[in-house]
């Protein structure tokens, strides 16, 4: 039961991520062509609940989808199972959303 659910919110996950890369790729590129500099960027994301609001989504989505694949691959590899496999990577998903979390703020507020 677990197995399934994990596959269905990874692939929920990836849903959501898709559009949510290709609109920080679009940024990448508006940014670069439109020769903004870093204190530019900077200036147009602080206090923007907007920005705030997408990129705490791309990280959720990221911090939620990333650790599934980890531990699908490390399975197949390894041969690793059972619990401190779902620990180890729940633990990975924490930090990715803690670091994450913390870099939205940081450009955030």
């Amino acid at each position: 039961m677990l197995e399934a659910r994990l596959y269905l919110l990874q692939r929920a996950s990836a849903m959501l991520l898709a559009p949510l890369v290709l609109g920080h790729l679009g940024l990448i590129l508006y940014a670069i062509e439109g020769g903004l500099s870093a204190s530019e960027i900077l200036g147009r994301t602080k206090g923007s609940l907007f920005w705030a609001g997408f990129y705490g989504l791309f990280v959720l989505t990221a911090a939620l989808h990333a650790p599934i694949g980890l531990r699908n691959v490390l399975r197949e590899w390894t041969g690793w199972r059972g619990r401190s496999l779902d620990l180890a990577t729940g633990a990975f998903a924490m930090l990715l959303l803690a670091l994450g979390l913390r870099a939205v703020w940081a450009v955030t507020a």
